[in-house]
């Protein structure tokens, strides 16, 4: 596996592999990756009734998609689901990884859990799962920041049958998704 420079992932976006990228967000090994307009906020639920998630179920927290508008103020301790902006369409040999901006993370913010994206993930903005890290204070997220970077690597070619393409849940998602059955 080999990690994509400058002018390789200069080639990918004139290839369409990534898309909504001007050349100002292409760095010497990452592609700068924009907060989109929609998150997915933690709700109440039912106070008088137990409330759990079920990894294995694959059910969800209770929940409500907000629009950001100018902005989102992340409470400390706050989770939500956001996007990116630009859509990837990897081929059967690319696999990439979200980093967080260290700007983001020097001021609290983590993005807290999944990362990976397989070879022939396509058509999709990638979800993020934010959080505040902070004890005290607010942090502001506003829709076309910069949020995070993608890493590429070229790997072998994965066979269709068990490219992400066939195995996937989270292909052609043009906005933020939840856990998907």
């Amino acid at each position: 596996m080999s990690l994509l420079s400058y002018n390789e992932l200069c080639e990918l976006v004139e290839q369409g592999v990534i898309r909504d990228v001007t050349g100002d967000q292409i760095n010497g090994a990452s592609i700068d990756v924009r907060l989109g307009d929609t998150i997915i906020v933690e709700t109440c639920g039912d106070l008088n009734k137990k409330q759990h998630v079920d990894i294995q179920a694959r059910t969800n927290f209770p929940q409500k998609v907000v629009e950001i508008g100018n902005e989102y103020h992340l409470a400390p301790g706050e989770f939500i689901l956001a996007h990116t902006m630009e859509k990837f369409y990897l081929p059967d040999d690319i696999v990439a990884e979200f980093k967080l901006k260290s700007s983001g993370a020097r001021s609290g913010l983590d993005n807290a859990l999944a990362t990976w994206c397989d070879q022939n993930w396509h058509d999709s903005v990638l979800t993020l799962e934010l959080r505040n890290n902070l004890r005290h204070t607010h942090i502001i997220l506003r829709p076309g920041m910069f949020i995070g970077q993608m890493v590429f690597y070229r790997t072998e070619p994965v066979p269709h049958e068990k490219s992400y393409a066939v195995r996937g849940r989270y292909n052609k998602d043009s906005s933020v998704q939840q856990v998907k059955l």
